[in-house]
């Protein structure tokens, strides 16, 4: 951690979250269209509420345009089901008009009591093809009139993509009075990063062998820095835990039997991100592992032979995945996105033999979003660790 400056570095625990596959993203075999997991409301919402009451503290629900479900609708009806975990909703940027995405927000925020954190994305829209550069100017823009809805009575803003002037914002008031709520960030070109330095909380990172992710880390913290800011670090990954090592890895091996390298090829290639510095980072990742797929001890990256974006796992017994998991914590990562095949399987799994050894928290309650003095469900206070 060296020169590196993390926010809640003085925390002494991490946010465990879980992934909620409304986009098609759950499966027994990679590549293997089941009807038995694909993206509808009584799958998705069994593994989010599932998540809830094994003591999971927050959960992402992603974004795509290719197949799924919408993202605020499906978070705002399964928000009530919830007692103790937030909700990490993805919201691409230019898709919604500024004023009326920070009404939604606002909206599902005071519907989760506070427990709404937003992961913001920039990608292109279906049919664009904007710059990199374009395409973070309008995120930066979004976030700073949602930022003036939230904290002011007024909006007044000129820029290159929205120019606004409303006198009255006060319907649009979050429940989290702090300055609404977090927002989780993604992104490696120098635009996005500067970008979540200047406006985000959370920079979520792909895995990477552990010296890479450094790198990233060292990075977002000196240009943070050059706005008097720190941000905290989360890191989205796959997860196989199995009682022994040679289970994990057995399943990972069953995972990627059903599919070739020509399928695994054109999945990764349909997605809207497939040529991003992100997913070329990943399958740079994939070129330097072994004959097994490990770049590095634990992390396997044969999952990123078939599925863009994130593209590995941790792969072993409990004491192995804790060990990993404790080296990221003991970098400064404060913040974890974990999921696996099938996701409600793999959930379980990850609650029996991880999860109630690692110190969870709330980020949003631990930086002041959430009063630490809220009432807890009598399940969520059980399952608090």
């Amino acid at each position: 951690m060296e020169n590196i400056k993390v926010r809640s570095a003085h925390l002494k625990g991490a946010e465990v979250a879980w992934f909620a596959p409304i986009c098609n993203g759950d499966d027994d075999y990679l590549g293997h269209r089941s009807d038995q997991y694909k993206s509808n409301w009584d799958n998705a919402s069994r593994i989010l509420t599932t998540a809830d009451q094994l003591g999971y503290r927050n959960i992402l629900c992603p974004s795509s345009y290719q197949v799924g479900q919408d993202t605020m609708t499906f978070a705002s009806a399964v928000a009530p089901m919830t007692q103790q975990i937030n909700l990490l909703a993805a919201i691409r940027c230019g898709e919604v008009h500024p004023p009326m995405l920070a009404r939604a927000i606002a909206t599902l925020d005071h519907i989760l009591k506070g427990r709404l954190t937003v992961n913001i994305i920039s990608s292109n829209l279906p049919g664009t093809d904007m710059s990199s550069a374009d395409r973070y100017q309008r995120s930066r823009e979004v976030i700073e009139i949602l930022k003036q809805c939230w904290t002011q009575d007024h909006i007044d803003f000129s820029g290159q993509f929205y120019n606004l002037k409303i006198d009255n914002t006060a319907p649009v008031k979050p429940y989290q009075q702090n300055g609404g709520p977090l927002l989780y960030f993604g992104g490696y070109s120098p635009p996005g990063v500067d970008l979540c330095a200047e406006h985000c909380d959370v920079y979520l990172m792909w895995p990477e062998t552990e010296d890479k992710i450094q790198g990233l880390m060292k990075n977002m913290s000196d240009q943070a820095a050059t706005y008097n800011r720190t941000v905290d670090f989360g890191l989205r990954v796959h997860v196989i835990v199995r009682e022994t090592e040679s289970e994990a890895r057995a399943h990972a091996k069953y995972l990627m039997s059903k599919i070739d390298a020509e399928q695994g090829k054109e999945i990764r290639e349909r997605a809207l991100d497939a040529k991003s510095y992100g997913v070329a980072r990943q399958a740079e990742m994939r070129d330097i592992a072994d004959q097994e797929g490990y770049a590095e001890e634990f992390l396997w990256t044969g999952i990123g032979r078939a599925r863009s974006g994130c593209g590995a796992a941790i792969v072993g017994n409990p004491d192995q995945v804790l060990a990993k998991i404790q080296r990221y914590m003991d970098m400064g990562i404060r913040a974890f996105i974990f999921s696996g095949y099938p996701h409600l399987d793999e959930c379980k799994l990850f609650a029996k033999y991880v999860l109630p050894k690692i110190n969870t928290l709330s980020l949003p309650q631990e930086l002041g979003r959430i009063p630490k003095e809220a009432p807890m469900t009598p399940l969520a206070a059980g399952k608090r660790m």
